[in-house]
């Protein structure tokens, strides 16, 4: 089992995006998503674009809408966010954003601002994502239509950039590895997503969230290894017995 034994409670969803082959653990299991909701806030500025209702070259708080996103994904930037949030109509027009695009399990109730004022956040129902839901918005993101090809572009390259999360998902996986997520944290709260790219260049995209107990980095990167290899292992058995039937 990836958590027996662990302490605290921990929450992960794994998604092949070729072959919809998955695995979870508590994946229904509603965490706090913390800066993890950043990803759906670029994802509904950038369907703006897309649909030429707004421009990266906008200006947003004094900013290039371009700038603000790639503080708010690369670096977790909480005001950043919470601008680029406030120009969209704030967190109503989000939940409006997943709703029509049929993503459920996902609750966002407050600014990045307001969720940091607040505290009690390890059994707090607001903010919050299931592993599954969560790995449902990568999937939509890098397979469906929910985004064109420039704008799907510019989020995982943002993703792939993201330098809050080097002790998590990406710790353990073998170098250069492509990893495109984004991490969030809270009081007793630890959290990654993105999509991992495996060696035939297939792509898995995960959700871990943590909360409670000790160790959680370390937890999250040594679970990110479990997941890769056992999807890699997936990978060269099917071809193995592609191989013995030629």
């Amino acid at each position: 089992m990836l958590v027996a034994g662990r302490p605290g409670e921990y929450g992960i969803a794994a998604l092949d995006l070729r072959s919809g082959s998955s695995v979870a653990v508590n994946g229904d299991t509603a965490f706090p998503m913390a800066s993890t909701v950043k990803v759906a806030i670029a994802a509904t500025y950038l369907t703006e674009v897309d649909q030429g209702h707004r421009s990266l070259d906008d200006i947003v708080a004094g900013h290039p809408a371009a700038k603000l996103m790639e503080l708010m994904i690369v670096r977790s930037d909480n005001v950043a966010a919470d601008r680029l949030l406030a120009s969209l109509g704030g967190p109503a027009a989000l939940q409006q954003w997943l709703r029509s695009r049929e993503i459920t399990g996902i609750r966002v109730d407050r600014t990045i601002a307001q969720l940091l004022h607040d505290h009690g956040h390890l059994a707090d129902s607001r903010d919050v994502a299931t592993p599954n839901a969560m790995v449902a918005l990568l999937y939509k993101l890098n397979n469906g239509d929910v985004l064109t090809g420039q704008s799907r572009s510019l989020l995982f390259e943002l993703m792939s950039r993201c330098s809050t999360g080097t002790r998590r998902i990406r710790a353990l996986l073998p170098a250069g590895t492509r990893v495109e997520d984004k991490t969030g944290t809270l009081d007793g709260v630890t959290n990654d997503v993105g999509v991992v790219t495996m060696p035939d260049g297939h792509r898995v995209a995960l959700a871990i969230f943590a909360r409670g107990g000790r160790d959680r980095q370390s937890a999250i990167a040594q679970l990110a290894r479990a997941i890769y290899d056992r999807f890699a292992d997936s990978t060269r058995i099917a071809l193995d017995a592609f191989m013995r039937l030629r």
